[in-house]
Parts: structure tokens; C-alpha cells; sequence
């Protein structure tokens, strides 16, 4: 996995998709999760755009999305159960997913060792 400055975690997956969702880092500092708004199946979006919407009971944070590409799936299960963010972000709730336009993006992403060290800097 690859972790952005914005919190957001994405995992390069056998078939070449991009799985994107929100770490637990950052679902553990918004509190429950009480409502997700995924991106479109289809849209075209670009790495830094926002690309849903995270609200807590806390406040409401913008996604956005670590690479860009194509949206070709996106985590339905969310709709009826938010909850999954907070319970298991980088499996169950995880937002959407991409078929990337150029996976050398994900290579400017941080690894684990140094967004575990960004946020152990943040507080």
C-alpha cells in the first residue's frame, strides 16, 4: 500500500486497479462514520482531485484520489453501512476503485514507514 499527505491509502491490485479508501489513521481522528460519497462509476478523475466525500458525527472531510484514472467500481456496501470505514478501512471500507492512467504515480506516494512518521509528527 501507498498513502497520500490527505490520509487517503491505495493498493496496486493483481489485475492492475488501484483500490482507494481513507486510513485508519484518519477514520480513527473523524469518529464514526455516518455517511460516504463515492465517485461515479466511469468519471475520470485526476490524482489530487476530490473525489467523494467522508461525513462523521464529528465533521465532514473531502476524499481525494492519491492517482488518477478511471472509476470502475466503487464500495456500494458503504451506502447501507458507513460504519465499515471505521471497523475495517483497508478491506470492507474501502471507497473506490481505479484503472490507473499511469501507475508511476503511485511511486510519489509515501510508504508506510513514512506516513506512519508524518502522523507521528502531526500530534
Amino acid at each position: 500500500m501507498k498513502y497520500a499527505k490527505s490520509h487517503e491509502w491505495a493498493r496496486l491490485e493483481e489485475d492492475g486497479s488501484v483500490t482507494i479508501g481513507i486510513t485508519d489513521h484518519a477514520q480513527e481522528a473523524l469518529g464514526d462514520v455516518v455517511f460516504v460519497e463515492t465517485p461515479t462509476e466511469g468519471d475520470a478523475i485526476a490524482a489530487g482531485d476530490q473525489a467523494g466525500v467522508v461525513e462523521s458525527v464529528k465533521a465532514a472531510s473531502d476524499i481525494y484520489a492519491p492517482v488518477g484514472g478511471e472509476v470502475i467500481g466503487v464500495n456500494e456496501g458503504l451506502e447501507d453501512e458507513p460504519e465499515r470505514v471505521n471497523s475495517d478501512p483497508y478491506n470492507d471500507g474501502w471507497f473506490f476503485r481505479l484503472q490507473p492512467a499511469d501507475t508511476g504515480e503511485l511511486d510519489v506516494l509515501m510508504t508506510a514507514e513514512e506516513y506512519a512518521a508524518m502522523c507521528d509528527e502531526d500530534s
